[in-house]
């Protein structure tokens, strides 16, 4: 958009209140059309870029784990519990895709500190089903936050068309199971993509 001296702003468009942008079908080229990115110093840089991201991204919620002595796996088991409230332990142990004695471990912990609750199912009582407690919601929400601010940060400097193709790439490094939850969990995600 120009500004008052008629000059065009170089900076993306402002974001949403969330820091998206609608992804603008007509820039985006046609995927595959620059085969360059697959040589190998490309994909080695790729998991460079995979490799910091998520160091940066997962420190930034490290800090506040540590005061509490918690870890990653609880933050993860955090994270799934509380978008998943009412989530079973099977469920959640194919989720994180670890041992059963390794959430069995996390979850001790969540529950004496307070974070987690587990109720028996109602059709089946011998499943347990796990629920962020208000503390837990406390915790799960300030972790969020933290990242939050780094992945808004990035969204905004990247833009729309970036965020869309980001969104392509990380979907396509995950395997058939993750992708089904994500359609899942985000039907607005499923129903664009079959647009």
């Amino acid at each position: 958009m120009p500004d008052q001296k008629g000059s065009a702003d170089p900076r993306p468009p402002a974001a949403s209140s969330i820091g998206l942008l609608e992804p603008q079908k007509d820039a985006r080229p046609a995927a595959g059309a620059n085969l360059l990115f697959l040589r190998e110093e490309e994909i080695r840089l790729a998991q460079d870029l995979l490799f910091f991201a998520y160091r940066d991204f997962t420190n930034a919620a490290d800090v506040i784990l540590e005061e509490l002595g918690l870890g990653r796996a609880h933050h993860r088991a955090l994270h799934f519990i509380g978008r998943n409230p009412g989530i079973t332990v099977s469920d959640l142990l194919a989720i994180l895709r670890i041992t059963k004695q390794s959430l069995a471990r996390v979850l001790t912990v969540l529950m004496e500190e307070g974070y987690v609750a587990q109720t028996q199912g109602r059709a089946d009582r011998r499943q347990r089903l796990l629920t962020l407690t208000q503390t837990g919601q406390a915790l799960e929400r300030r972790l969020f936050e933290r990242q939050r601010e780094r992945l808004l940060g990035a969204y905004r400097e990247a833009g729309g068309v970036a965020v869309d193709g980001f969104r392509r790439v990380m979907r396509g490094i995950m395997d058939e199971s993750a992708r089904d939850y994500l359609d899942q969990h985000d039907p607005a995600e499923t129903r664009a993509r079959r647009a």
